[in-house]
């Protein structure tokens, strides 16, 4: 080769060494990524045979993939082939170093080794086992040229070894000193791609569980919202996926991305991190009367005292034998009316879907009585109390509902401050658009169906399906499956929920799917989807 020629053949390997590399950075899959490496090996060297090592959690190399074109032999990265052979110790039983390995050595040492011929060479290392190998699959195993794989930190994270260079006849040769600076510069370029993916992954999976972390930080709050943070992720991207395999209607060119799958995954996690600021004494409120306690008890005590002040009244009269002949009977007839309203009361207590007029009319009645406390005459009941018992639906007032609903303000306040990298940069949306209805009469910026996302409509569906089904709310048991659907319905027919997606969220069996594994047996029950989405 003229010197011409080979300062062309150089310019066109640096040339494409800074082509593999821009590619070595931009490739996703760590599989795709090891065989980058060999197949760009393989072109240089026109090796033989080739096998691909990284350092282990217990600091061995692991087979990551191992071929041979003469043997048509590819195992381990995409070829789906399981490698049967255990990784190489770096160290022996003794402690001592695995010298007499040649990719034992290199990854303990840093230094390449390029062996003319395995057969005949001087440098210590051991090749029995390769020998043997030989002999049984009628193979010679002559060049070798195994390489170190070193991060930006200078630590080897891996080896590259090739067996058999050859040239443009298919003759094994050794590997030259060419090939051996460019299969080193290849080693490197390939060990910072690895390194940095794998960095990414890192940060991905700390993210990742920080998130977690988060949500059930909130679950944990309160024992009757728990585990709504890790379900409401479950239903969502069930959802998604149905929504992405419907064949027709609106929603029949919807397809994500797995970056898009992702940033709609993270959303759903973090939909209720808002709650972080929510006072437990509001979030955890199962009864109207409670606070830091059940006030309901105090109102036990006033009965009692009721009852006690119309006892010593009944003996008084006895004693001054002031007795009417119906005394006993009146008596007994205000101890049970005693009895009546407080179970009365304590059944008002509970909270429920609805609480009607009448009910609300004897809770005032009753307030109305008076009683001696602290000797003062006084209410039986006080207003806050009346207030609370008199609450229509659930167990919240309405100032407590607004705290609790200004969860999602404070949710999209925290999401907005994060510094997003772009494939991430509608989680904010998506998650605070989850209590938003299509009429816009949703909050908390009473958005209307065409100004909010697909997947902040998938996320409405999920949240109210994982809160009607949950058997953890402290004023109601989980409704059964046919009592949700039932309601969700009626959401759709309002215009509270998509219609479209509600159809494939039911017809696509989304809904019986998540139940068969999250709701208990005694929810599940028939459900009339044609009823339903009529």
């Amino acid at each position: 080769m003229t010197d011409q020629n080979k300062i062309k053949y150089l310019q066109e390997q640096i040339h494409r060494l800074s082509e593999i590399g821009v590619a070595l950075s931009t490739e996703k899959n760590t599989d795709r990524l090891f065989e980058m490496i060999l197949d760009e090996a393989t072109r240089i060297t026109k090796a033989d045979g080739r096998t691909l090592y990284t350092v282990d959690e217990k600091g061995n190399l692991r087979f990551e993939i191992l071929s041979n074109d003469t043997m048509n032999q590819k195992m381990g990265g995409t070829s789906g082939v399981e490698i049967p052979y255990y990784p190489v110790k770096l160290y022996l039983s003794n402690g001592e170093p695995n010298n007499s390995n040649v990719s034992a050595y290199v990854a303990l040492t840093g230094e390449t080794v390029n062996i003319q011929d395995a057969y005949e060479t001087k440098k210590g290392f051991d090749f029995t086992g390769t020998k043997a190998f030989d002999q049984k699959n009628n193979y010679r195993s002559k060049s070798f040229l195994t390489v170190p794989l070193k991060n930006h930190e200078n630590e080897i994270i891996g080896a590259m070894q090739l067996i058999n260079a050859r040239d443009e006849q298919g003759n094994v040769i050794s590997f030259d000193k060419i090939m051996q600076e460019q299969v080193e510069s290849l080693s490197s370029q390939g060990a910072v791609a690895l390194t940095n993916k794998r960095l990414v992954e890192e940060l991905k999976t700390l993210f990742e569980a920080f998130i977690k972390l988060i949500a059930t930080a909130i679950d944990k709050k309160s024992e009757y919202t728990g585990g709504h943070c890790e379900r409401v992720p479950v239903i969502t991207m069930m959802l998604a996926d149905a929504l992405e395999n419907t064949k027709d209607g609106k929603f029949k060119d919807f397809t994500m991305t797995p970056e898009e799958r992702y940033e709609l995954y993270i959303a759903a996690w973090l939909h209720d991190c808002g709650k972080v600021a929510t006072p437990p004494h509001i979030v955890d409120k199962s009864t109207k009367l409670e606070t830091i306690f059940d006030r309901i008890e105090l109102v036990k005590t006033r009965m009692e005292i009721l009852k006690r002040d119309a006892e010593i009244a009944f003996l008084k009269r006895q004693l001054n034998g002031n007795v009417p002949g119906n005394f006993d009977q009146m008596y007994y007839d205000q101890i049970k009316e005693i009895d009546e309203n407080m179970q009365f009361l304590e059944s008002c207590n509970i909270g429920g879907e609805f609480m009607l007029p009448e009910k609300q009319e004897r809770v005032k009645n009753i307030a109305k009585q008076q009683i001696y406390l602290g000797g003062e005459k006084q209410p039986f009941l006080s207003r806050e109390e009346v207030k609370n018992l008199n609450i229509p639906k659930g167990t919240l007032l309405a100032k407590e509902r607004e705290i609790i609903n200004d969860h999602i303000v404070i949710t999209i306040e925290m999401l907005e401050q994060l510094p997003y990298p772009k494939q991430l940069k509608n989680v904010p949306e998506f998650a605070g658009g989850h209590h938003e209805k299509l009429d816009g009469t949703g909050y908390p910026k009473g958005l209307k169906g065409n100004e909010m996302s697909t997947q902040a409509k998938i996320m409405a569906i999920a949240d109210i399906y994982e809160a009607l089904t949950a058997a953890d709310r402290p004023y109601k048991d989980g409704k059964k499956l046919s009592q949700a659907m039932r309601i969700m319905g009626y959401m759709k027919n309002d215009y509270h929920i998509d219609e479209e997606l509600f159809e494939i969220f039911v017809k696509s069996g989304v809904y019986k799917k998540y139940a068969a594994k999250y709701i208990a047996d005694t929810q599940i029950d028939k459900v009339d989807e044609d009823a339903v989405l009529d």
